[in-house]
């Protein structure tokens, strides 16, 4: 008679699967990044758990507004969550819609149809904030924008993170831009990163430190 003294095996649980789609426009493309890996990929890198099994869409366009992300996000962005457990968007806009003098009544409510578009269709949403450009009367502009994207979110409970407030006046971000001629470099595009790591984004995506 043989017998068996090995422990049961218990299967390991699935890994959750993932699908993060991100639109916005210029800064969430990585564009001046010497190693084009701009703030996004810097994030999903970062974004690890043993039951994770993430995949990432950098769906952004160079110059692409409030209104161009909200109807990419009921188009091309569906193709992308098709067969994925878990749906996630990430929007980064503002920058273009302060370029384009778009009204801030109007920024408003295409990130509000945005953001109840994909709560109706079980879509979790994260905001990421504009960043400042390092021109003081325009990004007194933008900062109207970044208030109102503040409180759209926090009326939905979405997360947000103000990438304006904090780097405005940093200098490593300062330098970063002049050398850049206005757009961040890979210090600039690691501060955002930082930010966006450093403000709710684990939570959203229910992984640890």
């Amino acid at each position: 008679m043989s017998y068996d003294f090995t422990e049961p095996h218990e299967e390991a649980p699935a890994p959750r699967d993932v699908a993060v789609v991100v639109l916005g426009g210029t800064l969430a493309t990585g564009t001046g990044d010497p190693k084009a890996q701009g703030w996004v990929t810097r994030v999903m890198g970062r974004t690890r758990a043993e039951d994770l099994r993430l995949t990432a869409y950098n769906l952004a366009v160079v110059g692409d507004t409030s209104a161009e992300v909200l109807q990419r996000s009921s188009t091309e962005a569906l193709d992308r969550w098709k067969g994925h457990d878990e749906r996630k968007l990430v929007v980064s806009v503002g920058l273009e819609d302060a370029r384009s003098n778009l009204s801030i009544a109007r920024h408003r409510l295409n990130l509000a149809n945005t953001l109840d578009a994909a709560a109706a269709s079980g879509i979790a949403v994260f905001v990421v904030g504009p960043a400042p450009t390092g021109e003081v009367a325009f990004d007194d502009l933008l900062e109207r924008y970044a208030e109102a994207q503040a409180d759209v979110c926090a009326r939905r409970g979405v997360g947000f993170v103000d990438c304006l407030a904090p780097l405005r006046s940093y200098e490593h971000w300062l330098t970063d831009l002049a050398a850049g001629e206005g757009l961040p470099g890979q210090a600039g595009y690691g501060l955002i990163a930082w930010l966006v790591l450093n403000n709710g984004w684990r939570d959203f995506m229910g992984v640890v430190a």
